[in-house]
């Protein structure tokens, strides 16, 4: 019977020779060469490997790299390793710094200084935050690995696997699905995985659910070995050949798993022949943790406390850290290591002179989980206290630490650990890890709010309010703005407490949650207008102002967001060093290009913007800032050409969509530009529509009334007037649930030009467009006041145009 009390899985057809030299696994392993096999051939491949620990999973995906290495392949590891103490990323670290490592020192610098370099080298802190949403600084990442990749295999076939995809963090399993789905030719990439003892998680079900859907996809699941591929192990573990009845003996108790047979093995060798009778006489141990428990009754106390303070610190164990820990000198580790090694608990590792290694991680896993909780704790310290002793800022260790000085509780200063957990967010982030960088972050701010350390506590809510912005909505990052703009307050640093408080108004306003943005943005307006400060006073005139923009009101926006003097507003942006403010800032001069236009000087609308193009250079950040604005001027004006101009120029600087939520305004500024001068208005407008969806609806996004009126536009341009209806329609829908009115204007002027292409009686379509000059004049909206005088004054000259 197996551990559980049931039969064994039923093995396929055995196979116990193999030219490999494995036992079995013929037909798995012919599916890794064939992948092998197309990445030398100058095609892909992607494979993913799963079965149970111990089932020979690495040993397999070796044997093909080495036959790849053989026949001219770069094979490249990158391994995951258990528990919240791995650097984040930790595989792809591995990966890109072989791949860079192989490469000449000139190309190596050049990779280095583009989006790779947060990979393969260190960083000081959390980089400068966009306020609007940079939801494409992972995207960018990723591209750059793709690119990397793509560099070396055009040179020389890649095979790359990163192994025990289980422990892997959410950005290691979205950059393994992106490369996945984007492979270069000459390429292959192998994933290896447990399918339990952990069950796969949401985040690596997705990764397995988005492998599957690439064509070249192939999985393969280790099951168990059958009995004559179980005896054939035994004899060559042991030099012995076992009798069927002992051989069955051995098969059902380990249940075919491969590493438990090995371990059984070793057992049994140690009691002499293997025999049935020596199978009762020793007594099988029941599980691998049995096994090890066996092995280590006979370790002295100064060997087990070796080997525990090793498990704790991983799989991969450095000597010098281990004798740290351990409190004693390098010959005495060395000594102490001995018997462990004889036991088969812990060797050297066959790629590191100045490691140690445990055979597989189920053996260490054990070691974990018999030692007791309290010696657990303590160890935790001591290896923490290890690791500070090179004092150093270096990544992996930043984020080990946090995990040890956390993992030992009470028995660590919290002060400490927050400071550790705060640089752990910071290198996490730097990488784009930023599931991992919030849930350091916030480990940090609630062990100092428990703790009473009031500032370690802002420092981290400051962190966490810029890494959850960078992940790509600010919207998110409310709890901790609300709970730093409270402690700040109560520190009395009051010009901090109003930053939190507009960072939070920004949060609301882009996500066109317009009741609560107008709340805040009154408060910022009374805070700053009762204060001698005139930081604060411009904190609330911009605030206000914009808020004015959003509920349609554009004369009030206009002059609120005209009281600051513009060299004022400039030396801010310098000195500011919050990023998510100093951000604010330097959106001032587009929104003021943008109030203007709706003010009615285009003229001087588009000055402004002309000198924010010249000053950003080729920044795609900056630019793509610049474009969003530039094409809803141009588009809200009718000016095709103008359009286009500011949309091509945003997207070549932007080619790949990386800022996908401001980028979409520029594509759907070229969709709107093509539709209405008649270069496919069908084709643009269904594919405006799509970009809606995506980016604009879902979340509710700022111009998502605009836009679906622009659209409207659209299939009238395209004789599609069903279409143009459901579009405005849903502009309509769109100002009414979220309240964002600056453009009503424009879709009553919409709903005017659909009446008259639909044949509707002239004063039907007068009273339209009257209705649209009305509201824009009570608004002061005189941009589409002119527009719909305009459209007036073609009515009276031609009644009707069909």
């Amino acid at each position: 019977m197996s551990p559980a009390g049931h039969p064994p899985t039923p093995p396929r057809a055995e196979r116990t020779t193999s030219t490999s030299g494995l036992v079995g696994r013929s037909d798995e392993l012919a599916v890794l060469r064939q992948a092998v096999g197309s990445a030398l051939d100058g095609g892909t491949g992607l494979v993913v490997v799963e079965g149970e620990p111990g089932a020979g999973k690495t040993r397999l995906v070796e044997e093909a790299c080495a036959e790849g290495r053989r026949r001219g392949a770069s094979v490249v590891w990158g391994r995951c390793l258990e528990g919240d103490g791995t650097p984040t990323m930790w595989p792809w670290v591995q990966v890109v710094g072989a791949v860079l490592d192989g490469l000449p020192d000139a190309d190596r610098r050049k990779w280095h200084a583009g989006e790779l370099g947060r990979l393969a080298g260190p960083h000081g802190g959390v980089p400068a935050t966009p306020v609007l949403p940079d939801s494409g600084a992972q995207f960018r990442l990723f591209e750059q690995a793709v690119a990397l990749v793509g560099a070396v295999s055009a040179l020389r076939p890649v095979v790359l696997v990163v192994d025990d995809l289980q422990w892997a963090d959410a950005a290691s399993l979205d950059l393994f699905s992106h490369l996945a789905a984007r492979l270069p030719e000459g390429a292959v990439v192998i994933g290896v995985l447990r399918d339990r003892a952990p069950l796969p998680g949401p985040e690596l079900a997705r990764m397995l659910a988005a492998a599957s859907r690439v064509s070249r996809h192939r999985r393969i699941r280790l099951g168990p070995l059958g009995p004559s591929e179980v005896a054939e192990l035994v004899r060559r573990e042991t030099g012995q050949t076992p009798g069927p009845d002992t051989a069955q003996g051995i098969y059902a108790r380990t249940a075919g798993n491969p590493f438990f047979v090995r371990e059984l093995s070793r057992l049994l060798a140690d009691g002499g022949v293997l025999t049935e009778d020596a199978l009762t006489r020793v007594g099988l141990p029941a599980t691998v943790r049995d096994v090890v428990h066996n092995r280590m009754a006979d370790l002295d106390d100064d060997a087990t406390d070796l080997l525990q303070i090793a498990a704790l610190i991983g799989r991969d164990v450095d000597l010098a850290l281990l004798a740290r820990a351990a409190g004693i000198d390098g010959p005495t580790c060395l000594d102490r290591l001995e018997p462990l090694e004889a036991l088969g608990l812990l060797g050297p590792a066959p790629d590191d002179p100045y490691a140690n290694r445990f055979p597989h991680d189920l053996v260490r896993e054990s070691v974990v989980e018999i030692t007791p909780r309290g010696r657990a704790t303590q160890t935790h310290l001591r290896i923490a206290d290890a690791l500070e002793h090179p004092a150093q800022d270096d990544e992996p260790l930043a984020e080990r630490l946090a995990y040890h000085l956390s993992a030992a509780g009470p028995l660590a200063d919290p002060a400490r650990t927050v400071r550790a957990l705060m640089r752990a967010g910071r290198h996490a982030a730097n990488k784009s890890a930023y599931e991992a960088a919030e849930r350091q972050l916030r480990s940090a701010a609630q062990l100092a709010r428990t703790t009473g350390l009031a500032e370690l506590e802002l420092s981290a809510l400051s962190q966490l309010t810029v890494v959850v912005g960078r992940s790509g909505y600010v919207g998110l990052a409310r709890e901790p703005l609300e709970r730093a703009e409270q402690l700040a307050r109560e520190l009395g640093r009051e010009r901090e407490a109003t930053g939190f408080l507009l960072s939070l108004w920004v949060s609301y306003s882009q996500g066109l949650q317009l009741d609560r943005a107008g709340q805040l943005a009154r408060r910022l307006l009374d805070q700053g207008e009762a204060s001698g400060d005139p930081t604060l006073r411009v904190y609330g005139w911009n605030a206000w102002g914009f808020h004015q923009w959003d509920i349609g009101n554009i004369g009030e926006a206009f002059r609120y967001l005209t009281r600051a003097d513009p060299a004022v507003l400039a030396e801010m942006a310098q000195s500011e060093r919050d990023p998510l403010r100093r951000d604010l800032w330097l959106l001032w001069p587009v929104m003021h290009a943008l109030m203007t236009a709706l003010h009615g000087d285009l003229d001087t609308a588009r000055a402004l913007l002309d000198t924010m193009e010249a000053d950003a250079g080729d920044d795609p950040y900056v630019i793509t800032v610049w474009g969003s604005f530039a094409v809803t001027v141009a588009a809200l004006a009718g000016d095709p050409v103008w359009a286009l101009r500011a949309a091509e120029r945003g997207i070549a600087l932007d080619p790949d969509f990386s800022f996908v939520w401001l980028g979409s305004y520029q594509r759907l500024a070229r969709c709107w530009a093509r539709a209405v001068t008649g270069d496919d208005p069908a084709g643009a407008a269904a594919e405006a529509q799509r970009l809606i969806a995506v980016a604009l609806a879902d979340p509710p996004r700022s111009g998502l009334a605009t836009w679906s009126a622009l659209l409207g536009e659209m299939w009238l341009a395209a004789g599609r007037p069903d279409e143009a209806a459901a579009a405005l329609d849903r502009a309509d829908s769109h100002l009414d649930t979220y309240g964002q009115r600056y453009a009503e204007g424009l879709v009553l002027l919409v709903r005017a030009q659909l009446l008259r292409a639909t044949g509707a009686p002239p004063a039907d379509v007068r009273a339209a467009a009257e209705r649209a000059r009305t509201l824009a004049v009570e608004r002061e909206a005189h941009l589409f006041a002119h527009r719909a005088e305009r459209l007036l004054a073609d009515l009276a000259n031609r009644p009707l145009h069909a």
